[in-house]
């Protein structure tokens, strides 16, 4: 999806060539796959989608103006015209890994932070900017400009037929019906990649989802979306719902959603790249010059697979990159908000990255003893109650998330991340801070709750609560300190 299109509409006979392609491409990923001639490097990366606000803490709709000031090919227009994201550059985990990590996230936001002054701007990075009113998307000016943007725009609702419906109940209940995406726009995340050797990519990719719902309850950080207080990670279910192309009938008839957690345990990358075809029609059907398009070095580009891999919003999602000497997979975990600071984020990695190694390569993998639908359920309950759900784990039985995550995925991640070869003061580091965050119960969605009451409750309205919900929320963010140490008052 970062690839610019050329055209904003596509024909039947180009939808029809589209999808002959993709069974072709099919066809050549495995015959790939069978050769195995692939990067096996162990690498991490991370993308970062953050919000542009103005002096008042609402939405500020100059994106373009800001990357003109920060110019830096890393910095990326987003969907909205509020957001941009940052593309971290691959790096090794082991020894000091995730420091040099941290180091350079920092650095780079402090620079994009004070570029964006000079736009009259400030970078916020959240799940859901919470001073996003009902009226963001009634303007033609929500959305960034481009191509790719206005067609995925058009294509959604084309497929759907009607206006998107946003129904989501928590504390307190939003439905509305939006005209476009926009909605979409609001669900900014922080995406980890993990560089996969082809004959261990199905472990991998169990293993992100099995631990999914812990880790969505650990980084909550979206619980108010258009003023209303919803999930404590609103942004997985309005993401969901911004962008189904699926009328109500075609969900009753079990139609599956393009935003997806998927259905069951995989044997091979192969399993999630057929599924993508056999389920999903093309989105954005542009075709490419050469079907059998090569890069410079030889190795299949793939061009229509990727692109519609890019248009199916599984939260695990399989990356196939043909750059380089030689091609390589990634899984790209998706399902973290942003936020609230850098340390907090390097320490949500960490924890990502550990346990994953250590649930791939354990005797028994954790999923056999699993269902996948009580891995889906998990992720929901999770996603709506963060650090105060319940969850079922193998051995177990039902406990709370916060003693399944502090007394026994904490010390599995650990032994990952020593597997991987990061120094030990620094798992001891990451892994405290969110130990400590288990232990106060304060991720970024249970402190933007108690805060926003606390100002409701001395006066304020809510519009004004918000506004000044963010504004401090931005000064402790900007202040670096982890979210389970931000005062109240």
């Amino acid at each position: 999806m970062g690839t610019e299109l050329r055209t904003r509409s596509f024909t039947r006979e180009e939808r029809r060539q589209y999808r002959e392609r993709l069974v072709e491409h099919l066809e050549t990923l495995g015959a790939l796959l069978r050769r195995g001639n692939f990067d096996r490097s162990t690498t991490i990366g991370l993308e970062l989608e953050l919000n542009l606000v103005d002096k008042s803490m609402e939405p500020a709709l100059r994106n373009l103006e800001v990357l003109d000031s920060i110019a830096d090919p890393s910095f990326q227009t987003e969907i909205g015209a509020f957001n941009i994201e940052f593309n971290h550059p691959a790096l090794k985990i082991d020894d000091l890994g995730l420091v040099e990590l941290e180091e350079s996230l920092r650095a780079e936001l402090n620079r994009a932070q004070e570029r964006a002054g000079a736009a009259d701007t400030e970078i916020v990075a959240v799940g859901i900017l919470p001073t996003l009113g009902r009226s963001f998307g009634t303007t033609e000016d929500w959305i960034s400009p481009g191509a790719r943007y206005a067609a995925l725009n058009s294509q959604v609702l084309q497929a759907r037929g009607e206006d998107v419906l946003i129904d989501i109940a928590g504390p307190e209940r939003l439905r509305f019906h939006a005209e476009n995406i926009a909605p979409e726009a609001a669900c900014t995340s922080v995406q980890l990649h993990v560089q996969v050797a082809p004959e261990n990519f199905a472990a991998t990719w169990n293993a992100a989802q099995v631990i999914a719902a812990p880790q969505v309850a650990l980084a909550a950080n979206s619980p108010i979306f258009m003023e209303k207080v919803l999930w404590q990670e609103s942004r997985i279910e309005v993401f969901k719902q911004a962008i189904d192309t699926r009328a109500p009938e075609l969900k009753t008839q079990g139609v599956r959603p393009r935003v997806w957690f998927g259905e069951r345990w995989i044997t091979s990358i192969m399993d999630l790249f057929e599924e993508n075809v056999r389920y999903f029609p093309a989105l954005l059907p542009e075709l490419s010059e050469d079907a059998g398009r090569l890069t410079e070095t030889g190795v299949p580009a793939l061009d229509e697979l990727r692109l519609h891999n890019g248009t199916v919003y599984r939260w695990n999602r399989p990356i196939y990159d043909p750059s380089g000497e030689r091609p390589h997979l990634r899984l790209e975990n998706r399902l973290l908000p942003a936020g609230p600071t850098v340390v907090d984020t390097v320490a949500n990695g960490a924890f990502f990255f550990g346990l994953v190694r250590a649930l791939r390569t354990a005797d028994r993998p954790l999923w056999s003893r699993m269902a996948f639908s009580t891995a889906s359920e998990n992720f929901l309950e999770c996603a709506r109650h963060g650090l105060e759900a319940t969850v079922y784990w193998p051995g177990l039985g039902e406990l709370p998330v916060v003693e399944l995550i502090e007394r026994h995925l904490l010390p599995l991640a650990a032994t990952g991340l020593r597997d991987l070869g990061v120094a030990e003061d620094e798992i001891q580091r990451y892994l405290g801070i969110l130990k400590a965050r288990c232990v106060t119960e304060q991720n970024g969605a249970s402190w933007q709750i108690k805060r926003l009451a606390m100002l409701e409750e001395a006066g304020l309205a809510r519009p004004e609560a918000l506004r000044a919900m963010v504004r401090d929320y931005a000064r402790l963010m900007n202040e670096g300190t982890p979210v389970h140490t931000w005062p109240l008052a």
